[in-house]
């Protein structure tokens, strides 16, 4: 879905909106069709909540392995 982010440069309210076919977006706050629209990213779910939940919670193997913040990643300080 074409949903883009805006800042309006009348009262800079700062906007998500849903933009099919040549519709012009408005602010939803002063009307206004004077916008910036902003540089954003997409993201990919699973729909369900899943992938949120478990980014959320801790990791059930927390351990040593990982935490000593080795720049080639976790248990690379193993290797040395």
């Amino acid at each position: 879905m074409p949903l883009y982010e805006y800042v309006c440069r009348e009262c800079s309210n700062r906007f998500e909106a849903l933009v099919l076919g040549s519709n012009r977006p408005a602010c939803p706050g002063c009307r206004s069709e004077n916008l910036e629209k902003l540089f954003s990213t997409f993201a990919v779910g699973t729909g369900d909540g899943r992938a949120a939940r478990a980014a959320e919670a801790p990791s059930q193997s927390a351990g040593p392995c990982g935490s000593c913040g080795d720049p080639r990643g976790p248990g690379s300080c193993a290797i040395d």
